[in-house]
């Protein structure tokens, strides 16, 4: 014969504490789910039913029926776990956060788990376990300048508008240099890499002049127009504007989004604005090239072909970066901003307000 199942009555505390209990978010999941299973034998329910229903075993739902008959809302919670107890308490994590976040070792500019492990008398796997719970990393450290551009504001909502809704019959172009781009060779052949072993190469390596990569992103397509010079002045600017002049269809507006170097605000190149009446020039804000996509590209043709490139002439180096533009045209992908002006705001707000509230 099966069992009867345990019958199940709820005074009206326990009914609004269960019911509570059920409602509670993704985060105690298994203490509501638990609460769920009691309510529903209170309403006369069988096990299989409460199964079917939950979507649990009948084993589960026995489980919690018999441990809230014996132990009532107490019977809900986990069961001691067996193994060792617990040997850091609450105290020494918040001890080691505070000291992490308020204090600085007497010798060195930041902590590391050993020094921390040795102020605290922790091990310092447990330092390293508790930084990871808190998303802390003292050993790193990020650089940052806040623009005292008095246009600040203005400007970034007027590039981000550009970025997130562009103009109709118009061409959203990001310009910039990347200067003094050095054709390194290095020393002695490089070790490719092999199972077991990275790729290595000397450490040192001889110079063999500079070139400066002129390039524009289209904004829309991920498309780039570059040209490399081996001089950087508002001369080489003009001719690079030239060929964006004669690559953009005649018919379209273009909306050039570039940095306050001097290069860029010469009378000469003033004048060559003033001439093509369809280029609209918009400055980032000082201390901002973060703002400006082609940043993102320079990062990209500096990892994947410039930093572990090894070239003998200037030439070499500008037929590589030549060849990088070739494949990045074939295979185009823009670069999607996705932050508002408004958020970039509050988010300068609220740094801005860390800064003034430290003793810095």
């Amino acid at each position: 014969m099966p069992r009867r199942p345990v019958a199940i009555a709820l005074s009206e505390s326990e009914r609004e504490t269960l019911l509570a209990w059920s409602r509670r978010p993704k985060t105690a999941q298994a203490i509501a789910c638990r609460a769920r299973i009691v309510l529903a034998a209170a309403d006369g329910r069988s096990s299989a039913e409460i199964a079917d229903d939950i979507g649990v075993s009948r084993a589960t739902v026995s489980k919690w029926r018999s441990r809230f008959a014996a132990q009532r809302l107490d019977g809900l919670a986990d069961a001691p776990r067996s193994g060792a107890p617990r040997k850091i308490s609450d105290k020494d994590v918040e001890r080691v956060i505070a000291k992490t976040l308020e204090e600085k070792p007497k010798n060195a500019t930041h902590w590391t788990s050993r020094s921390m492990a040795e102020a605290t008398g922790l091990s310092q796997s447990s330092i390293s376990r508790m930084w990871r719970a808190f998303s802390l990393q003292p050993h790193r450290s990020e650089t940052f300048k806040l623009s005292n551009d008095p246009l600040f504001v203005d400007k970034v909502r007027d590039i981000v508008g550009l970025y997130m809704d562009p103009p109709d019959k118009a061409l959203v172009l990001c310009v910039d240099e990347k200067s003094q781009i050095q054709a390194l060779e290095r020393t002695q052949p490089m070790l490719p890499l092999a199972p077991g072993s990275v790729e290595k190469r000397s450490h040192d390596y001889v110079r063999h002049g500079t070139t400066t990569l002129f390039a524009a992103l289209d904004v829309a397509t991920g498309q780039v127009i570059g040209k490399c010079f081996r001089r950087h002045r508002s001369k080489e600017f003009i001719q690079f504007l030239r060929l964006i002049d004669e690559s953009v269809p005649a018919d379209l507006d273009v909306h050039i989004i570039l940095d306050n170097y001097t290069t860029h605000k010469t009378a000469e190149v003033r004048r060559w604005f003033a001439r093509h009446s369809r280029f609209h020039v918009h400055f980032t804000p000082t201390y901002s090239s973060w703002i400006n996509l082609v940043e993102s590209w320079f990062s990209v043709l500096t990892r994947k072909q410039l930093q572990r490139g090894s070239h003998r002439s200037t030439q070499a180096l500008e037929k590589a970066i030549r060849d990088f533009l070739g494949e990045t045209n074939e295979n185009p992908r823009p670069f999607v901003w996705t932050k508002t002006a408004d958020e970039i705001l509050l988010s300068l707000k609220r740094l801005c307000t860390r800064i003034s509230g430290s003793d810095h």
